[in-house]
């Protein structure tokens, strides 16, 4: 989660259940949504062997601080724990969830009907605004026109809704100097039913990761809001409003740096799959339940999870074995000619030997890494070169895994290092994008088309040429 500055909020914490004992603390929230809680004294009793080591998490902390007013921290645990030996001591909580402007009770589900979430980015991939300029040059004037566009609303398979929704300001009073209109974008998910936050956690990771993918940049939620239809504020009209919950978490990706937005850089915009959005929004977020580890793995080597090449290339090569494996039936031989096969070579083992053998033949049915690339490949061979070129790729690819997984001297010349590694790392990225515009339901000439003429795949692809 983006938090372009640090927040830092004085106040005073308790537990749920202990209420009258109320410690003096001092929250943080920094870049990444990393919540951290620093408070006078210990918020358990101590016990009597007089020792507080027996606790360190905490389901639940209430608190009451400066400008926000009721927090609720969720998920929490000491880092800091001192013994107090009758002195007064400081201690430090890291905070898995914070929920600003409510308290809720210490086993009170957190459930909600909307969660309304801004991803960096959003705005240039949808791009569509209603703000319009005429320059009127000959006369030295310019009108200003604003017309909201209408929300856009997508059925999920979860049974919530995403709507793309569009916030404005309007010029405020007086104005004489300057006129500002501004215009930003959510994602909006709405359930009729109240649902537990960590249902709209999970698809707002999802909803980030497609426009990582979209955009080809490594983009972060900027700001979370939820509204449940019975937390309400009301109005001295006799009207109510919902109240907002903004909350704070760790969310992923992350990246350290906030990217710079593109359009030429982007594999697909909003308006490239309008008419189908729907149903490509499904089957991105529907593909997480059976290739999530390979979607983890390609983010990971996006970001900065892996400081060193080497971590990064291992990375891409074990998710584009595990994405075939997930997506793939294809093995050896036949299943039931297979296990025939073991069981004759298991009886013909000396007995002592038998379940070391199982072991080793357990996986023994399994296509190796080389078939597995030749099949990640063969659909988009057209893009990726000739036989020899891709055969050139496979290849530097499986003798640097094994170099490098294995220590096998013998592939140690084959390996890719230095630069040559930095680019094989470049095209295994593409053949990822290009596995998973696939996935999303892209034809082969609509992923033809992106390749060739959005530029971006094409240039990281062929560095090298």
């Amino acid at each position: 989660m983006r938090v372009k500055e640090k927040i830092e909020r004085a106040g005073f914490f308790w537990l749920p259940n202990s209420p009258k004992k109320q410690l003096p603390g001092h929250l943080t929230i920094a870049d990444g949504g990393k919540v951290e809680l620093e408070v006078v004294g210990l918020f358990e009793e101590e016990d009597e062997d007089r020792t507080f080591h027996k606790v360190w998490n905490f389901k639940r902390i209430i608190g009451h601080v400066e400008t926000d007013g009721l927090v609720t921290l969720d998920d929490c645990f000491y880092t800091i724990k001192p013994m107090p030996f009758g002195q007064i001591v400081r201690s430090r909580l890291r905070v898995g969830k914070m929920f600003s402007g409510v308290a809720y009770d210490e086993n009170e589900e957190i459930a909600f009907n909307r969660l309304r979430i801004s991803i960096e980015g959003l705005d240039d991939w949808v791009n569509i605004s209603g703000i319009k300029v005429d320059y009127h040059h000959g006369e030295r004037t310019a009108t200003i026109n604003y017309d909201p566009p209408d929300d856009i609303a997508l059925k999920l398979s979860n049974g919530m809704r995403l709507e793309i929704s569009f916030a404005y300001t309007m010029p405020g009073v007086p104005h004489a100097k300057e006129a500002k209109m501004t215009q930003k974008t959510y994602f909006e998910l709405v359930s009729v039913e109240k649902r537990d936050f960590l249902e709209f956690v999970t698809v707002a990771h999802r909803l980030t990761t497609l426009l990582c993918f979209a955009t080809d940049k490594i983009v972060c939620l900027d700001q979370v809001k939820a509204f449940a239809d019975d937390l309400q504020r009301q109005l001295g009209d006799g009207h109510h409003i919902s109240v907002p919950v903004l909350v704070y978490y760790e969310s992923l990706p992350f990246a350290k740096n906030p990217p710079k937005i593109e359009w030429h850089d982007m594999l697909f915009r909003f308006l490239m799959i309008r008419e189908n959005a729907e149903a490509i929004i499904n089957k991105w977020i529907d593909a997480h339940e059976q290739i999530d580890v390979a979607f983890g793995l390609y983010f990971s080597a996006r970001t900065d999870a892996h400081k060193y090449l080497n971590g990064r290339f291992l990375a891409l090569a074990q998710g584009l074995e595990t994405y075939h494996r997930r997506t793939s039936i294809k093995t050896l031989m036949d299943a039931a000619d297979y296990k025939e096969l073991v069981s004759e070579i298991v009886q013909g083992c000396p007995s002592h030997h038998r379940e070391w053998l199982k072991g080793r033949l357990m996986y023994g049915n399994e296509i190796s890494l080389r078939k597995r690339l030749e099949d990640v490949v063969e659909p988009f061979k057209e893009l990726v070169g000739t036989d020899a070129q891709c055969k050139k790729l496979i290849d530097c690819i499986v003798a640097t895994r094994n170099y490098q997984t294995h220590f096998d001297k013998s592939q140690k010349m084959k390996a890719a290092d230095g630069l040559d590694l930095w680019k094989l790392c470049c095209k295994m990225e593409v053949l990822f994008q290009l596995q998973f515009l696939s996935v999303l339901g892209f034809s082969t000439d609509e992923i033809k088309h992106i390749f060739e003429e959005g530029g971006q795949l094409k240039r990281k692809f062929h560095a090298d040429d």
